[in-house]
Parts: structure tokens; sequence; C-alpha cells
């Protein structure tokens, strides 16, 4: 049986296990409850420079200390945002982005991010972070970040590794989000981006890198609701509905009907109507979809679909937004996407997942992909993925 998170001391029961500080009871047909305050669940495994670690097939659960605000998810580590304020983190820690001052990982207890005393939390990315690295925004509006770092995402001018966070040169944040070694924030009303800029993912019209904020091209004066990132591209979603992506286009990531061809400023994908949410994907030049939900609640994606992550239960790549079918009797309301892997929460609160499942990302105990929708999980609100794995957010009914 895969090993439950748990805090020391908290009490959790979790399909046929009971787990009081880290030890496990089978029991069976055990309910599926949770500690005051519901539970997250977890599943798929952590990856970097191509390895993967701490594989789950089937969710597993996480015990915290406190109700869960939000889940947020980089490609080695998961995160939870409480209400109280505070950050926990679980999975890899060897880059420092556990965020609790060592560098050891962490799979079987959630460990708290040490911010200094007195600051607290108001929320994570919405959408993923980049590689071995995290983000967090305080209450303030005050931006933090801690882990590798590699491509100097954290504006700092450096490519250091921070094992706790430490404040980024960015307030008044209202959204951020990254891929890869790159990273785009928006703070009052002002895009820019850090990081790697192989093709153009900082989109400021050319492709040097750069550790330090350049401004998003062609955007300025627009108001963002929501930025999305993946290995090689970035996205906002204007709060007009309309949205833009920019970077890599190799298999029609760009949504624009072009194929190869990069772009190192924002374009506009069109789409027949305004978007209410999007959510981007890909951990690799082999993969890459974006999903958009418009505001009559239809679904459109495009990119790579080597893997069926389209959703149209076909592996041919899409250069341009493509209308997807939910299953029979379902309505998503929440998306979300991780490497070759797609995600949504339906009206009722079922998770669904499709595409690839070789590390176990569709959650059914299997490593085969599907080709159409899966149910997975009841009773969730939040789900966050990126690369190979995904955290649920299952509050207490």
């Amino acid at each position: 049986m895969a090993p439950l998170l748990t805090v020391p001391g908290k009490l959790l029961t979790i399909g046929a296990a009971v787990c009081a500080a880290g030890a496990c009871v089978v029991l069976a047909g055990a309910p599926a409850r949770a500690a005051s305050g519901g539970r997250i669940e977890h599943w798929g495994a952590y990856g970097t420079n191509g390895n993967q670690y701490d594989s789950q097939l089937s969710p597993v659960a996480v015990s915290l200390p406190a109700p869960v605000a939000q889940v947020s998810s980089s490609n080695s580590t998961q995160y939870a945002l409480l209400t109280n304020g505070t950050v926990y983190a679980w999975g890899l820690g060897t880059h420092g982005e556990l965020g609790n001052g060592h560098l050891k990982n962490s799979f079987t207890t959630a460990v708290k991010v040490q911010f200094p005393a007195g600051v607290k939390i108001a929320f994570l990315p919405i959408d993923v972070m980049p590689y071995d690295t995290a983000f967090a925004v305080d209450t303030t509006g005050q931006a933090w970040g801690w882990g590798d770092n590699a491509g100097g995402e954290l504006c700092l001018g450096n490519t250091a590794q921070y094992t706790t966070p430490v404040t980024l040169p960015f307030t008044d944040v209202t959204t951020l989000d990254g891929g890869a070694d790159h990273a785009t924030y928006d703070n009052d009303g002002t895009l820019s981006s850090c990081g790697t800029n192989t093709y153009g993912e900082l989109g400021n019209g050319n492709m040097t890198s750069s550790t330090t904020p350049v401004p998003v091209s062609g955007l300025s004066g627009q108001s963002v609701a929501e930025l999305v990132g993946s290995w090689g591209n970035q996205g906002a979603l204007l709060a007009n509905g309309t949205y833009y992506d920019w970077g890599y286009d190799g298999a029609g990531q760009l949504g624009n009907g072009t194929v190869g061809q990069s772009s190192d400023v924002p374009v506009q994908v069109p789409l027949p109507g305004t978007v209410a949410q999007v959510a981007q994907g890909g951990s690799a030049a082999s993969n890459g979809q974006t999903m958009v939900m418009l505001s009559g609640g239809s679904l459109y994606a495009w990119g790579n679909d080597s893997s069926y992550q389209l959703g149209d239960g076909k592996t041919t790549n899409e250069e341009s937004p493509e209308l997807i079918s939910s299953p029979p009797g379902v309505t998503y309301q929440t998306l979300a996407s991780g490497g070759n892997t797609s995600y949504a929460i339906s009206a009722t609160g079922e998770v669904y997942a499709w595409g690839n499942s070789r590390e176990g990302q569709i959650g059914d105990g299997k490593t085969t992909p599907a080709k159409t929708p899966v149910a997975v999980l009841a009773g969730a609100t939040q789900i966050s993925s990126t690369s190979t794995d995904v955290v649920v957010n299952v509050p207490s009914g």
C-alpha cells in the first residue's frame, strides 16, 4: 500500500487504512473520511531531470493541521495554502523547493514552508509553477519565491538556489505563473517576465534570457485575469475574455493555426466566445496543450495530442481550438492540465482525467492512457497538475 502523507499527531482515515503519526493500520472496508477541514488527495509522480519519484497510481490522502484554502503544484513538489495563511509542502526537496531550509525530500510528511514571522500568504499560482521552484503572494501583495531558480525565474538577477522564501521585486501582485525555468508576473497592471527564453516564452520580442524583469510586449494597459504557463509557453487571459499565448509552437501550441512558428510576443487565440478560464499543460517539447472554457460552458482545446490529452479520443495534434465534448450529463466547471494529461472537475465535484498515465497520472490505478475522460474522485473543489503529479482539494461536507 502506498504511504499516506500525514502531519504527526493527526488522525486520518482514508480508504482502507487509518494513519496516526505516520503509522498506518489496514481496516477492511473503512470509509473515506478525514480530519475536520477535509483533505487533499494526490497521485502521479514527482519528476525532475527526466527521473520520476514516489509514483502513486491512485489518490493518496494528505492530512494537514488546518482547513485548506488552495492547492498548487510544480513538477517536483505539491503545496497547500491553509486558511490560517500558512503553506505546507511535500515531495522533492533537493533544490530547496520545500521551503523549509533543507535540501531533503519529504514524501510521507507535509512540512511547513518557513516564511518570516508575521507573513500570511493570500494565494499561490492558480495554474502551475516553474521546475523545482515555488511562488506565493502574501496578504500585502508582495511576491515570494524559493527553490531552484535555475533560469533566474525569480527575477533576482541571479540563478542562486533558495531553501526558504525570499521577497521578489514585485508588489501589488494579482497573478503570477511559470513553467520550466521561466515565469511571468502581473504587478499593479504591469506584465513582466524572467528566466530562460529559448522559444520566446518571456514574451518581450526577443529570445534572450533574462534574470531580471523584462516587460511583456503588446499587453500594456490590459487587465489580466489569469496567467498560465508550461514548458515552453506562457499565456494570459484578459479580463475582457480574450486569451493570448506566446512561446513554443512545435505542435500548434499557440492555437493560431500555425505549427513550428514560435512567437516571442503574445498572439491572440481565435475563439468563438469569451474565455472564462484556461489551463495550460506541457513538460517537454514532445507535449504541450491548452484548454479553455468559454463563458457559456463550452470547452475548447489545442496543441499536442499524442497521448489523447485534448479529450477528443484521437492522437492528432490541433493547431487551432477544437470543440471538446464532456461525458453525457457532465458539466465541467474547473480545468487543469499536466505534462500530457488533462483534468476537469464537474459541477457536482467529480474529478475526470484523460491522456497519458505512464506514471499513474490518470489516478485509476493503471498505467495505460485514457482515450476518454475517466471519473477518479468525488467531492473536489480545486485541482492542480504539473508534469506528472496531481493534487486535489476535497473539503469536508
